[in-house]
């Protein structure tokens, strides 16, 4: 049976990849794009709704489908605060999701960050980690999590930390115990989410680090 797909975070690093591939995608019939800009697609199978995420629930029907595919995300700089950060990592993506489990939506998939823990100093992992903890008190039949390392690819954005990470952790991953740490490209995480979709699985489960990458 077709199946219709909702991205948001659909113009970020995983998200742009993601949605090229569920447009090839042969369980998939309909991919929505929900952006707070327009953003076209080659694609006939994809539909960009612009949304305004301070009010999401003016658009609660937008959330009726199979998939929710969660990848938005910010970092410190573009946000300015911790707290401006946390509304578009934590706050909108939440909303959406509980949109989404009033919907009746199935099969939840979010990008989140390996190491992310709602107990930890770090205010981005905790945040990653508080969004997790609140996703799985949601209705849905089954709740996907993806933790992948740092992840690569051609950002709209430059981001130093990630530039500097792609050059010294490819190397430094050839050390046997350092390898499942690997960087890992938007292409590989969003192929990982499309299988996953695809195929059976348990009601919660998480993918981490270097079981990302498709054997």
């Amino acid at each position: 049976m077709d199946k219709i797909a909702i991205v948001i975070g659909a113009t970020g690093l995983v998200g742009r990849a993601l949605v090229d591939q569920l447009a090839d995608a042969g369980h998939i019939n309909k991919v929505i794009t929900l952006t707070r800009r327009p953003a076209k697609h080659s694609s006939s199978k994809v539909f960009n709704q612009v949304v305004e995420f301070d009010h999401l629930e003016d658009h609660a029907s937008s959330f009726s489908a199979d998939f929710l595919f969660s990848c938005l995300g910010t970092t410190l700089q573009q946000a300015g605060s911790i707290t401006a950060q946390r509304k578009v990592d934590l706050d909108y993506q939440f909303k959406a999701a509980q949109l989404a489990a009033d919907n009746g939506l199935r099969h939840y998939l979010l990008v989140s960050s390996s190491a992310a823990n709602d107990q930890s100093r770090n205010p981005y992992l905790k945040m990653k980690g508080e969004l997790e903890q609140r996703i799985k008190s949601l209705p849905f039949e089954r709740i996907s999590i993806f933790q992948p390392s740092l992840l690569i690819g051609q950002r709209a954005d430059f981001r130093l930390g990630e530039k500097l990470g792609s050059w010294a952790l490819p190397v430094l991953c050839n050390i046997p115990w350092l390898k499942r740490f690997r960087p890992i490209s938007g292409e590989q995480v969003a192929a990982k989410m499309v299988q996953v979709s695809r195929q059976p699985g348990q009601a919660l489960e998480w993918f981490r680090l270097d079981e990302i990458f498709i054997k």
